[in-house]
């Protein structure tokens, strides 16, 4: 990874802001710029340098992993001992932070350490935006962790039958995505039928897959830090009418969405495909959720795809189409790949076969 040239991107935007330095203590902003894969730690960011922060249950992993910066191992808090650093030093004086990942009692402990020297600036996500655009090497851990994913539902389809519980199921999943080398789940596995796949969010429980009906199933990975997403559709029994024209009206709005994604594009454009689509087949007010959002370090990232965005697509960017609809009462569809915007359009990166499959 180029933690070098992110730092050099970072300490451009940085000054564009007119900050002094930026301290960031967000685990997966601390990943993507120094390699430091542990739970505690405070990066700073100057013009002149970076110093890296972190205690004693760390100083074997960090002194492994970052390099290129200089690694403190402190005996209080990586925070307060990062913002005392700051303190001594007389040309700082606006400090950016992350006010989006810091409590208030860490917000007080670091003006504490500073002792009124400086004036902590609330920065906009800066290292977020710089990991809108994945490179070569994060793009290649995204495709090989949604490989995976991929051949998770191979086993999942395999495994689920009337009776047997969606968390059984769920657990199965889980326990061959970690023998196949998965560090986690990238969020906890969604398994929901019959009635409960009208629940967009609808975690696996311990309801048994009824005789008949959808089963949503939307899981992802963790593979060498990096994230995949996915959701599929199995339908127990035979299909009625009704389900199969839902189905397939999901279908088409996902690839209406899918055709729509190309570098100029704005995220609310490609919603609106989606959703354009299920107003045809009078679905739409079904349709309760966004588009879709970045994939990456983090599951769910910047760029949101949802009505009103008007952030533009650019080629490099990793993102999810998975538009749905859910009839309450009665069942819900979902439709889920992971892609990557090209300089023509997208790679789906969850390539596999989007059919209704029954069992």
């Amino acid at each position: 990874m180029d933690h070098e040239g992110r730092l050099g991107r970072l300490r451009h935007v940085t000054e564009q802001h007119k900050l002094d330095s930026l301290l960031i203590t967000h685990a997966p902003n601390l990943r993507y710029l120094c390699g430091f894969t542990g739970s505690a730690g405070a990066l700073i960011v100057t013009n002149g340098g970076t110093a890296f922060f972190t205690d004693g249950r760390y100083g074997e992993q960090a002194r492994a992993q970052v390099h290129g910066v200089n690694v403190r191992i402190v005996r209080k808090s990586a925070l307060a001992a990062a913002a005392e650093w700051l303190a001594g030093r007389a040309r700082v004086h606006r400090i950016g932070i992350e006010a989006g990942h810091l409590t208030i009692a860490e917000r007080a402990l670091a003006v504490a350490a500073l002792r009124n020297k400086s004036r902590l600036i609330d920065a906009p996500p800066l290292v977020e935006g710089l990991r809108q655009i994945k490179d070569a090497d994060e793009i290649a851990r995204i495709r090989t962790a949604c490989q995976l994913g991929i051949q998770l539902f191979d086993r999942l389809k395999a495994i689920l039958r009337p009776g047997v519980s969606e968390a059984e199921i769920a657990g199965e999943l889980e326990l061959t995505a970690r023998k196949r080398g998965a560090e986690q789940m990238a969020f906890p596995t969604i398994i929901a039928a019959g009635r409960r796949s009208a629940l967009p969010h609808g975690r696996a429980s311990t309801a048994a897959i009824p005789p008949r009906g959808f089963v949503v199933c939307d899981f992802g990975v963790i593979l060498a830090g990096y994230c995949s997403d996915m959701t599929r559709m199995v339908h127990v029994g035979r299909p009625l009418l009704k389900a199969r024209q839902v189905y397939n009206a999901v279908r088409e709005a996902q690839q209406a969405a899918l055709e729509a994604v190309r570098p100029g594009a704005t995220t609310g454009e490609v919603d609106g495909a989606a959703r354009k689509t299920l107003k045809r087949k009078s679905l739409e007010k079904y349709f309760t959720h966004s588009t879709g959002h970045g994939v990456g370090l983090e599951i769910h990232e910047a760029p949101r795809i949802a009505a009103g965005q008007k952030e533009l697509l650019r080629a490099g960017m990793v993102i999810t189409i998975e538009p749905g609809a859910y009839l309450a009462g009665d069942f819900g569809v979902r439709i889920e790949d992971t892609v990557v915007v090209t300089e023509t359009g997208c790679e789906i990166v969850t390539a596999c076969s989007k059919d209704l499959i029954t069992i």
